[in-house]
């Protein structure tokens, strides 16, 4: 076992390995989700770790799911990159996306062997196509001569961690050009997160133009914003108003006209999300925030390590189940 100590469980433990984890809707809404799936036996706990923790600190909470019988996997937030840098050689299996984002998002086992799994992709992409429909990009370049700008809607996704992997990957394979964007800015403190994220899309077939700004000033993130089209879709996908303060914009900095402004947090101060909120009806946007991400999110992982499917009507009946217990009002 590597000389790893851990706990040996009383009962089968669900573990969500984050930041701020006793702050989430999950600590409210999970008993009532598990009862909803036929397993109220099982108890989450919560897991913190400091952003860019010790690796070791990772690989202690990998050992208990791996080790314990009764610890039967986690849902992993914020932690994603850094947990299987620290502990690749601990699982027993990877799913592709894992392997091609370079995270895990999900720990669960089947037989004894430990797998990690990026749900991620899957679950941003559902919160994604449910914001934009169908042909989204397509769209946008047909409406073209309603603006000056001669182009289609674009994105520009503020943070270049896992979710910024997930939802580039979800693009880049989609099937139709019509939801596909032209062009998609990824901006970031830092150059590692950027390089990374660069290295995953060079390894893939796309015909979107994939452009990489390291910067981690909010005016000069303001100027990048106005010269998106009209139509833009504007992320955050940095953390910023949950798990550090502030936001990546400035409140001078203005949303593309008719855009979608998709903040990725539902909890904390969200100062991106009220920035956008103070434009829409100014800048015509379209605002969400992360609750449909989070929904998804958890449904993905929760599946994985019950090994149940969960359709649309189980869905729905779990969504409303969390709406009614658990959003922040």
């Amino acid at each position: 076992m590597a000389g790893y100590r851990f706990v040996t469980r009383r009962v089968p433990t669900f573990y969500f390995i984050g930041v701020t984890t006793g702050q989430s809707s999950i600590m409210r809404v999970f008993p009532l989700w598990t009862r909803e799936l036929g397993r109220p036996e099982v108890v989450i706990e919560g897991v913190d770790c400091r952003i860019h923790d010790d690796p070791e600190r990772y690989r202690r909470a990998v050992a208990q799911i791996k080790y314990d019988p009764l610890s039967l996997g986690a849902l992993v937030t914020t932690h994603k990159i850094d947990l299987l840098e620290a502990a690749r050689d601990m699982f027993d299996y990877l799913d592709p996306y894992a392997q091609v984002c370079g995270e895990v998002s999900c720990i669960s086992k089947r037989n004894g062997a430990l797998e990690g799994h990026a749900k991620d992709p899957i679950s941003a992409g559902l919160s994604l196509d449910a914001v934009l429909g169908e042909g989204y990009f397509a769209r946008t370049g047909l409406m073209q001569g309603m603006y000056s700008s001669p182009t289609s809607g674009e994105v520009l996704c503020f943070g270049a961690g896992g979710s910024a992997a997930a939802i580039a990957l979800h693009l880049i394979y989609k099937r139709s050009p019509g939801d596909c964007p032209g062009r998609f800015v990824v901006v970031n403190r830092s150059p590692g997160r950027l390089d990374r994220l660069q290295r995953m899309v060079e390894g893939l077939e796309t015909d979107i133009a994939f452009q990489y700004i390291c910067n981690q000033d909010s005016r000069r993130n303001d100027e990048i914003m106005a010269g998106m089209p009209a139509r833009s879709v504007v992320i955050n996908a940095t953390g910023m108003g949950k798990d550090t303060p502030g936001s990546p914009i400035t409140g001078a900095g203005l949303f593309p006209m008719d855009g979608v402004a998709w903040e990725l947090n539902y909890r904390g101060a969200l100062d991106f999300m009220h920035q956008a909120l103070a434009q829409q009806a100014s800048r015509r946007l379209t605002v969400e925030d992360g609750w449909r991400y989070f929904l998804h999110g958890w449904t993905q992982v929760i599946a994985q390590v019950y090994h149940v499917t969960i359709g649309l009507e189980l869905f729905e009946r779990l969504e409303d189940i969390a709406a009614e217990a658990g959003k922040p009002r």
